[in-house]
């Protein structure tokens, strides 16, 4: 557990949303974090910071659609599934659903997933199109493990 605790403060530090940031879901497999970046950061450049914390992380992207990302997934609706009731079946298109969810609400969105010091991550950036307001920041963060 400290171990997901150390990664999503090194996320959320680097994207300056540590501050007020609060868990949603925290057990020792699985731990997802919400909050927002102070930085101002522009719907644009949403993008460059990923692959930029993904370069700070030392982190191995992993595809979404790929088999590798299809058990990652799986790993995390597991642990998720340990603790909450969930009522949907899992695949990978939930986050597609997700993406679409927020991009009809005015939101521009990018995500990443990936592993890290034998972690695996998933981290999503959506602002508002319009550029007014906070760039939102959403983690989940899974042992996957050895």
């Amino acid at each position: 557990m400290i171990k997901l605790h150390r990664l999503a403060g090194d996320i959320m530090t680097y994207l300056d949303a540590y501050e007020g940031s609060r868990p949603a879901l925290d057990s020792p497999n699985i731990l997802i974090v919400r909050g927002h970046s102070k930085k101002r950061i522009k719907a644009d450049n949403m993008k460059k910071i990923l692959d930029e914390l993904m370069e700070h992380l030392e982190a191995e992207e992993i595809d979404l659609l790929s088999d590798a990302g299809a058990d990652l997934i799986g790993i995390m609706d597991e642990h998720i599934r340990k603790n909450v009731e969930v009522g949907a079946d899992p695949d990978i298109a939930g986050v597609q659903r997700l993406k679409e969810s927020l991009e009809s609400m005015n939101f521009t969105v990018e995500y990443r997933l990936g592993i890290t010091r034998k972690t695996g991550f998933f981290i999503v950036l959506y602002k508002d199109k319009s550029d007014i307001g906070p760039c939102f920041v959403e983690i989940v963060v899974s042992d996957i493990g050895e």
